[in-house]
């Protein structure tokens, strides 16, 4: 039995095959992987063994005797072409192929002393391949052989055609992505898999990652690390590998790793960089475990090395974790280093992650049009920042800015919110036109076919609140409800509730009372008696009939926060137990100056038609001082003359519209009003009208 050989192209080889730089290789034990694939797939039928198998046989069977036949003779020709042109890549490469071919031969000391008469032709083919023109030195071959039937090329020649060419089709397979291809024309041609043209080894090894056969694939780019040895070519490997092998693969190239002259690993340098892809591959899998020494070590490069990509992923792997404090930390340390879009957009979701929605949408409205991630974050950032309760006061500007964006962006959600915004202001009209647009741009958004609704039913367009309810009958439970409940506000449609921070007050003494005042003669009003609520009792522990006689116990003796907690047992009961809880809350918290949870409790039984006018007259009020006190006048005149539909404008309600005006720097309203009230011995309104009289004078 004889050593099995492999015989590829023209170049026959046994157990060792070839040599490139002064370091022989192993070409059958990467050929043994490459051919097993090939096998499955049908691709190839060849006979290449492991090296083990080779050795094997070998040791069964001794080679016999060696023969006296006489030394074959070398085609020298490209070997001298290339010295005459002083390619020394070239001329190194064929001296290494030349005595992997031929063991004996030994190169010559100056390739050019003896060179033998010249072939012109020849000789241009030859520079036609050194130059890479393989199809030209094709037809150089075949026009001589046209004019001289006789004339036949140099094996060599061919050989070294049909490699180049092999390699040019696996070049382009692999830049095209075939990488079935690459790993069928890699196992048929053997001589393209040595240390002396690395770039195919890597092509091959990606080819087999990419085919998901990463067992291939680590065998590849070991038997690089294991039988080259140019250090760019080995570090260069390491980097191939990292975004196409798992961490244990990639730990045993690791292994491979040799010392530098100066003591320290080859691979020191990239293990940040495979630090840093495990990180990048937590960002794609939020469960993936990453080794606290990976995650250290990106902490470290981030915090020594400047890069604001380290930050960027250590804050990315905190925001897919659930910890946006320490995303924020890093995204903003990101944004210091270099402020980008990504740095802004990561910074952007961990302040809206931890409710803080304004200060996301002022980083991230410079970038918001970077690309179309980014914008989704930046209408984020506004529906999250439109969706607070209370609504926030929020700077002319920055409001015209988000309506804007929303409205170029057709951003269904956002409009959603603009109507919820506008209907807590109380622009009912206004909200009905976001609550529209949003439903245009998406027409099974629910919620915002129950804000239209319900800002339809609030202005009495009736005919428009049926419309709705026709088209969602069956598709929504509280669409068919609008209408039936006697109050309804911005707070019941959101599902939201919270009390809302109020200013320090710029009002009349009978502005300030008149809320409480008025919740005071409504309890007195509707209360039951009750005694015996001097003492502390848990109302949890108590019927919802009991509960309802100590809220308003406590409500006479001027406790509305303990009042509605007892409230909010009570409405546990059933009927007018039920409806009275509802009723008593909403005064109570009134009283407790939280308007909004007013609202809320409100709308949580029907109320008669004084009830329903008390609490949103109350309402109402509430929202105008509110208004006023944080500077928005306009929604303070709008509140007002919303209220004066169902209620008459008291004396100090009048004063507040006269300073609304007065800040408007609309003085001839300011003057009507405060004219107006003064009829009544007002001496806030007489107040009034000197002010508007010096501010006239300043403006003069």
């Amino acid at each position: 039995m004889k050593p099995p050989l492999i015989i590829v192209a023209g170049i026959v080889g046994v157990g060792v095959m070839a040599l490139a730089n002064g370091h022989y290789i192993n070409v059958p034990s990467i050929l043994s992987n490459i051919t097993a694939i090939a096998q499955q797939g049908n691709a190839l039928q060849g006979n290449a063994q492991p090296v083990a198998a080779t050795q094997a046989a070998a040791q069964t069977n001794p080679p016999a005797p060696t023969s006296t036949a006489p030394s074959p003779k070398v085609d020298e020709t490209a070997l001298r072409y290339f010295a005459s042109k002083g390619d020394t890549k070239r001329l190194e490469a064929e001296i290494a192929r030349l005595k992997a071919l031929y063991p004996d031969w030994t190169p010559p000391e100056d390739p050019l002393a003896a060179r033998p008469q010249g072939d012109p032709q020849l000789d241009q083919m030859w520079k036609l391949y050194s130059e890479g023109k393989l199809a030209e030195v094709r037809k150089a071959i075949a026009d001589r052989q046209a004019t001289q039937p006789d004339w036949q090329p140099p094996s060599d020649l061919l050989d070294r055609l049909a490699v180049a060419e092999a390699r040019e089709q696996l070049v382009n397979a692999s830049d095209v992505k075939q990488y079935d291809a690459v790993i069928r024309i890699g196992s048929a041609n053997a001589s393209l898999l040595t240390c002396g043209d690395v770039d195919v080894l890597w092509r091959v090894a990606e080819a087999f990652a990419r085919t998901k056969r990463e067992d291939r694939a680590r065998d590849a780019y070991l038997y690089i690390l294991r039988n080259c040895a140019k250090p760019e070519e080995r570090v260069a490997t390491i980097q191939k590998a990292l975004p196409l092998l798992s961490r244990q693969n990639l730990d045993q190239l690791l292994a491979t790793e040799q010392k530098t002259a100066d003591g320290k690993g080859e691979f020191a340098a990239i293990r940040g960089d495979i630090a840093r892809q495990s990180l990048a591959n937590a960002d794609t899998d939020p469960k993936l475990v990453i080794a606290d020494a990976d995650l250290a070590a990106v902490q470290a490069l981030a915090n020594d090395g400047g890069l604001a990509s380290d930050d960027l992923l250590l804050g990315w792997y905190y925001v897919r974790r659930d910890n946006p404090q320490s995303a924020e930390s890093w995204f903003r340390k990101a944004r210091q280093k270099e402020n980008s879009a990504k740095a802004s957009q990561g910074l952007a979701l961990a302040l809206i992650n931890q409710s803080r929605p304004a200060e996301a949408e002022d980083i991230l409205y410079q970038w918001r049009d970077a690309d179309d991630d980014v914008r989704k974050v930046y209408l984020a950032a506004v529906a999250n920042l439109l969706a607070i309760t209370p609504p926030p006061p929020l700077a002319a500007p920055v409001l015209q800015r988000m309506v804007q964006e929303v409205y170029a962006a057709k951003d269904a959600g956002s409009a959603q919110q603009l109507g919820w915004y506008a209907d807590a202001l109380n622009q009912p009209q206004t909200a009905a036109q976001w609550f529209k647009l949003a439903l245009d741009w998406k027409p099974d958004d629910e919620p915002s076919a129950y804000g239209l609704a319900l800002t339809r039913w609030k202005i009495g367009d009736k005919a428009g609140v049926r419309e709705i309810q026709a088209q969602w009958a069956g598709r929504s439970e509280r669409i068919p409800t609008v209408g039936e409940r006697s109050i309804q506000t911005t707070v019941v449609g959101r599902g939201r509730s919270g009390p809302r921070q109020r200013a320090p007050a710029a009002q009349t003494d009978d502005q300030t009372d008149a809320g409480a005042g008025k919740v005071r003669r409504s309890a007195g009003r509707a209360r039951q008696q009750s005694s015996g609520c001097s003492s502390s009792v848990d109302p949890v522990t108590l019927s919802p009939e009991a509960a309802l006689s100590r809220g308003w116990c406590l409500m006479q003796a001027n406790r509305p926060v303990e009042a509605a907690a007892a409230f909010d047992v009570a409405l546990h009961g059933r009927g007018k137990t039920h409806a009275d809880a509802a009723y008593g809350q909403s005064l109570a918290y009134l009283a407790a100056g939280l308007p909004d949870m007013a609202a809320v409790s409100a709308a949580k039984a029907p109320m008669d038609a004084d009830r329903s006018i008390e609490i949103r007259t109350a309402l109402l009020e509430s929202q105008a001082a509110n208004a006023f006190d944080q500077g928005r006048y306009v929604e303070t005149i709008m509140a007002l003359d919303e209220r004066s539909h169902i209620a008459p404008e008291r004396t100090g309600l009048m004063v507040l519209r006269g300073y609304a005006y007065l800040k408007l720097r609309r003085f001839d309203d300011a003057e009507q009003i405060f004219r107006a009230a003064a009829g009544t011995g007002s001496h806030d309104a007489l107040k009034g009208l000197n002010d508007v009289k010096m501010a006239r004078e300043l403006k003069g």
